[in-house]
């Protein structure tokens, strides 16, 4: 399509860093966007604050105040029984509910997903992965396993045949998982006779009330019978499978790949592992997904506060205290939760530690070379030859007094964006102001 211009959102670090706010923004330019939702699932909470208003959005598109509709790809893993909370909380906000669109592929999360999530997370204790209790990773090789079950089959099959599925995953596949995960995920791998494990699982969940629970709802057929129907309408009320997402995408003039999560949780990140999601966080799948449109990505931006944080369990490099950030304003999204507990706070680290998930994850999907570094052209039909135009969104400047705060100290922001090695890497840089996408300024590092 003439004039098409196609956006990924990337999280540059563990999340939180102002996605949903670049997302409200580049659907602000264009109307009519298409916003894909390509990893991670009802885990999100992405906040959009326009023209006085909020929602924090989990599975619609932080460009749903714009109208944009919302795509979701085979990569993502919808939770149907929570959408339709959050799409009625939407339209009591803004008036109207955007269209939901998906691949006919699109895998479902299931309550036996979330279940078996809380049940592994509370036994691991103090040796907990952060979870967000949330049911993808489970979903994720629930699916890789072969019993993926899709939002087309909630539209297509009737409420008995879904419970009936619904149980027949449990007893072909959940049990055993559980049995696998007891053992070697909560710490009872290391006993070296079979029944001796299963006692010391049998004990654990015992002594604790919350894991009795979960089992309990694992075993109980009513769990399931009570949460299909509620699945089925959703799925009828707000969601419309695309057979050929290849036509869709080629179809519209502004596309927008809104990720979940940040580079630093991604599921092949070593570095930080096993406290990283189940999904690949970065570029992997949008590049992916447009390869099989045959269309190429325009711009890849990768978002950051001018400080880091991070929830729940797992290393935080740099790791510090708000107040030593200059933070003086509660963060209202990210308040303390059961799961992952409160926010946590760092600097960015040396110049080197700031670029180096962005590089590594450009490499690792192809998209540029250590040769392309520098070079700047005049447009970006010109540059699409080489690779995207790559992009920082900067945001929370006035948190920080217009500074990036390193590991040795606050850098100011014209200072960041003259220096070589920082445009040696991105193109552009969007600086937000605060939490109004409007105060936006866009900078070209020419």
């Amino acid at each position: 399509m003439s004039g098409q211009v196609i956006r990924a959102v990337i999280g540059k670090g563990f999340g939180d860093e102002g996605k949903g706010l670049a997302v409200d923004y580049f659907c602000s330019k264009v109307p009519e966007a298409l916003v894909l939702k390509h990893n991670g699932g009802a885990q999100a909470g992405h906040t959009v604050e326009p023209d006085g208003k909020r929602f924090v959005f989990h599975q619609l598109s932080s460009g749903s105040f714009r109208h944009a509709d919302t795509f979701w790809a085979d990569s993502y893993y919808p939770d149907l029984y929570k959408l339709g909370e959050e799409a009625e909380e939407f339209r009591a906000v803004s008036g109207s509910v955007p269209k939901i669109l998906c691949d006919v592929r699109t895998k479902v999360t299931l309550i036996d997903d979330v279940l078996i999530n809380m049940l592994l997370e509370t036994l691991r204790g103090d040796a907990r992965h952060g979870s967000c209790g949330m049911g993808i990773n489970e979903c994720d090789l629930r699916s890789r396993a072969g019993h993926a079950m899709t939002v087309y089959d909630f539209l297509s099959l009737d409420a008995k045949a879904l419970k009936q599925r619904m149980l027949e995953i449990r007893e072909g596949y959940g049990r055993e998982r559980i049995r696998t995960a007891l053992r070697e995920e909560a710490g009872v791998e290391s006993l070296s006779a079979p029944h001796s494990a299963e006692e010391e699982i049998v004990r654990r969940i015992a002594a604790h009330a919350d894991a009795r629970e979960y089992m309990d709802c694992l075993s109980s057929r009513t769990v399931i019978e009570n949460i299909v129907e509620e699945m089925q309408r959703n799925a009828e009320k707000y969601v419309t499978p695309i057979e050929d997402t290849a036509k869709l995408l080629r179809e519209r003039e502004s596309i927008v790949f809104e990720s979940g999560q940040g580079l630093l949780l991604d599921g092949e990140n070593t570095q930080f592992w096993p406290h990283v999601s189940a999904s690949r966080t970065g570029l992997h799948h949008p590049i992916r997904i447009l390869k099989e449109a045959g269309l190429s990505l325009d711009e890849a931006v990768y978002v950051t506060r001018t400080y880091v944080t991070r929830h729940g369990a797992g290393p935080l490099p740099y790791e510090c205290t708000a107040k030593s950030l200059g933070l003086t304003e509660a963060d209202a999204t990210n308040i303390d939760n059961p799961w992952q507990g409160s926010i946590r706070y760092a600097s960015h680290g040396t110049m080197e530690e700031f670029l180096q998930p962005v590089m590594d994850n450009l490499k690792a999907v192809n998209v540029r070379k250590d040769d392309t570094l520098g070079v700047k052209d005049e447009t970006m039909s010109e540059r699409k030859e080489r690779g995207p135009f790559v992009s920082l969104f900067l945001t929370h400047l006035n948190e920080t007094r217009e500074c990036l705060r390193m590991a040795d100290k606050a850098l100011p922001i014209n200072e960041l964006l003259s220096d070589e090695t920082f445009r040696n890497v991105f193109d552009r840089c969007y600086l937000s102001e605060d939490k109004d996408s409007r105060n936006t300024k866009e900078v070209q590092l020419d």
